[in-house]
């Protein structure tokens, strides 16, 4: 008889049930090394497929972008409103070396933030680190009543505005572009950078409540190995065996007697 005359014979037995395969039994878990700058270099785990043919674990993880929250990174409930992208640069036996990726505010906090009668002031500018890392900023900033002020409006006209959008992108280059990016994002947790916008603001239109709400990472210079090493706390040693490359292989002399 045919094959495809007979559908019953295609099918298999008729009652026979699939073996059902547990799919986190071929999976492996990996902890997530965080950036030295952080308190908590222990950041989670991350789980992955394990290495079958022609498919490496590794592979799998090298460019996986995780989010975390600051309060998790460093220890502190207070900065659970920023959440940190890490990605994952090298795998060294079961931890993923990660670095920093970028920044960005919950939407509740943000939400909060917006409020009736005063004016919200944004601005967004790319900046170079001075070890070639090239991200872009945005800060938020929002008008505030003067002490002794009656009216119940604080709106800020658009000529000032304009003044406070170039005050911002002026204080972010400067404090961007004349650090690494270590210290830049060390900058990002005391606010340090919305205080200054703050104070420079102050002779146009006061401001509260400012802060460089988002960091992205538009480029990125070659991968070092030894500096990613050193920004999660893993040195290498400096002494060790010569490795020989390839197209340098010497033959080893003949032995004397076998």
């Amino acid at each position: 008889m045919a094959v495809g005359k007979n559908k019953r014979l295609s099918k298999g037995k008729k009652g026979v049930k699939r073996k059902v395969v547990d799919p986190f039994s071929r999976k492996d878990w990996y902890d997530i090394k965080a950036p030295s700058f952080f308190e908590n270099r222990n950041a989670g785990k991350t789980l992955v497929n394990r290495s079958q043919g022609l498919k490496n674990a590794n592979d799998s993880l090298k460019g996986r972008v995780l989010e975390l929250s600051l309060a998790d990174l460093n220890n502190d409930q207070e900065q659970s409103f920023r959440k940190i992208k890490l990605r994952v640069e090298d795998v060294s036996g079961k931890n993923c070396l990660t670095s920093f990726f970028g920044m960005d505010f919950t939407t509740d906090k943000l939400r909060s933030l917006v409020r009736k009668w005063q004016t919200l002031v944004e601005a967004s500018v790319d900046v170079k680190t001075t070890d070639g890392y090239i991200l872009r900023l945005f800060a938020i900033g929002f008008t505030q009543r003067n002490r002794n002020q009656v009216k119940k409006t604080t709106y800020a006209q658009s000529s000032q505005v304009r003044e406070i959008r170039a005050k911002m992108v002026e204080i972010m280059r400067r404090e961007a572009e004349g650090s690494d990016l270590k210290e830049l994002v060390q900058k990002f947790v005391p606010e340090s950078i919305g205080r200054e916008i703050e104070k420079a603001a102050k002779g146009i239109y006061p401001l509260h409540n400012v802060y460089v709400r988002k960091a992205k990472i538009i480029k990125t210079p070659k991968l070092d190995l030894s500096k990613l090493l050193e920004s999660v706390g893993e040195s290498t040693d400096a002494t060790g065996s010569k490795v020989v490359k390839g197209g340098e292989f010497v033959e080893p002399e003949p032995l004397a007697s076998v």
